[in-house]
């Protein structure tokens, strides 16, 4: 499976909550960093608890997804009823159809004020 088909399916089976079939496409060594908390998930398994544990309410919509070899991009909005929108711009490294490698910047929409001095240079969402 190509690079990008494989984070296409991820976010798809993320969606269905279909947890083993997610763990078919990361290698059991996978690691995940999430910068924004300063979390490191490693191995398949805490991947998939972390996913599967997440508080129901939410949903997936891809965005965007670029691949150039095995490394691959993707943009997600996860709407949640009662806490808000998501949006993760998300780095992949896909070796012989499983997920390797990973880093995901998770932020809430509008969770930052913008700064005052750019407000005549930027309009809001």
């Amino acid at each position: 499976m190509e690079a990008s088909r494989v984070v296409e399916s991820l976010w798809e089976r993320i969606q269905a909550r279909d947890w083993a079939g997610v763990a078919e496409l990361l290698a059991e060594d996978a690691v995940v960093d999430w910068p924004v908390t300063g979390e490191r998930i490693t191995g398949r398994e805490n991947y998939v608890a972390v996913n599967r544990e997440y508080p129901e309410g939410w949903s997936i919509r891809v965005l965007r997804i670029v691949a150039e070899g095995d490394r691959v991009a993707s943009e997600v909005e996860v709407p949640h009823e009662g806490i808000g929108v998501f949006r993760a711009a998300s780095f992949w490294t896909v070796r012989e159809g499983r997920i390797v490698r990973g880093t995901e910047y998770w932020t809430g929409v509008g969770s930052e004020s913008r700064p005052a001095w750019r407000n005549s240079y930027t309009s809001l969402l």
